[in-house]
């Protein structure tokens, strides 16, 4: 895994939700599940916190033509593939210390 002491450098995502309000979120990973790849965000109040440790999952596609291009990040519609998706993530907090990454804040 890479080095973290570089997480001053996180990347966020600024998420338009359909209500028009903007949530700036924190990139936890991207998965490839079936093939397919998704990304992990962790959505932050004004003041860059989550007090509620909810993630949300979206798919997300990168133009493989174009890497400058923003990411496309699309709903998940289906139960399986989000179950898909959480499982995977599952995986992921188990294979890194995610409780030290949350303590460091």
């Amino acid at each position: 895994m890479g080095n973290t002491d570089n997480l001053d450098e996180e990347m966020t995502v600024e998420l338009e939700l359909e209500d028009g309000s903007n949530v700036v979120c924190s990139v936890i990973t991207i998965l490839e599940v079936e093939g397919k790849d998704y990304i992990v965000l962790l959505p932050l109040d004004e003041e860059g916190n989550n007090e509620d440790g909810e993630v949300w999952f979206y798919r997300y596609s990168e133009n493989p033509d174009d890497p400058n291009e923003e990411p496309e990040l699309g709903f998940i519609d289906s139960d399986e593939e989000y179950e898909a998706v959480a499982d995977a993530f599952d995986e992921y907090l188990d294979s890194c210390e995610f409780d030290e990454i949350m303590e460091e804040e």
